[in-house]
């Protein structure tokens, strides 16, 4: 019996590995958070993990090749031969209620959220509702414990209608849906997911990839999940392919229209994969487009 139990934990952080394999760099980081107000909510960064992706064509700049990213990256004084990419979730706190968007990467590659969770002043057994932004491994992987269990036992897990059933397709993340099931709730996007969370449709990256814009009075921060990936790439080349887009044309239009979007609205965004905390705006500039950290 306990051999069968290790064989399925073992499982599943292999499967969330798998679905997190295309981040190859990472680096030894310590736990961080980083608080910010919005209206009355306390809305917190957390620091999962930082990641540099080789320049080689295999994930940004599909279809135009390293040279043009490294001319790109060059353009902004940024090393030409690798992507600095974060992995961060984001922590809403209304008085209430304690929810968490997105998990992380979890203990199969030493993801530091619930360390910086801790240092932020929380336990997981804290969290009410956790929001998934879409089923990529490095957004759920942080649902498991590294014995297998729920990691968050007293939440309500939130995830896409869409997006479920693409996980429950996976076989290789059967364990793993197997674990979390009792707590997930579904919805469709575009739904009110909770008082003052509205869910966006930004489907492309997944089939249910959706976004979450969080309104405190006057006050709203929007959580675009994996609409962009580099703060550099791809906000300069919106218009370039990425290799995680299940459907590339359609995640490029979603770019595309929620950029033109944010930068018109000059509306705060948190974005997982930018520098840590990854809090701030989208700021047109010429053709392209800049992130603007907020202070």
């Amino acid at each position: 019996m306990l051999r069968t139990l290790k064989m399925k934990k073992t499982l599943i952080f292999s499967a969330v590995l798998m679905a997190c394999s295309a981040f190859s760099a990472w680096a030894d980081n310590a736990p961080a958070y980083k608080t910010f107000q919005v209206g009355k909510l306390e809305v917190t960064s957390l620091l999962d993990k930082n990641n540099a992706l080789p320049n080689d064509g295999k994930v940004l700049g599909v279809d135009v090749g390293p040279k043009a990213v490294a001319d790109v990256l060059k353009s902004a004084g940024a090393e030409t031969d690798k992507i600095e990419l974060s992995v961060d979730a984001l922590l809403i706190k209304d008085g209430k209620k304690n929810i968490l968007i997105d998990t992380g990467l979890g203990p199969s590659v030493q993801g530091a959220l619930i360390q910086s969770l801790a240092k932020a002043g929380h336990t997981p057994e804290q969290i009410t509702d956790v929001l998934i932004t879409h089923v990529h491994g490095d957004h759920i992987g942080g649902l498991v414990t590294a014995d297998g269990k729920q990691a968050f036992p007293n939440a309500v897990v939130k995830i896409s209608a869409p997006d479920w059933q693409w996980l429950q397709g996976m076989p290789k993340m059967a364990d793993l849906v197997k674990v979390i099931k009792p707590q997930v709730k579904t919805f469709a996007p575009g739904d009110k997911v909770l008082d003052g969370i509205q869910s966006v449709s930004l489907k492309g990256h997944t089939p249910g990839h959706v976004g979450y814009q969080i309104t405190s009075g006057k006050a709203r921060i929007y959580d675009i999940g994996d609409s962009a990936h580099s703060s550099i790439v791809s906000l300069a080349k919106p218009e370039w392919a990425i290799s995680y887009d299940n459907d590339r044309a359609e995640g490029i239009a979603s770019r595309e229209k929620l950029l033109a979007q944010l930068a018109a609205d000059h509306e705060l965004i948190f974005a997982p994969h930018f520098p840590f905390p990854g809090v701030g705006y989208i700021v047109a500039k010429g053709d392209h487009y800049v992130f603007q950290p907020a202070k």
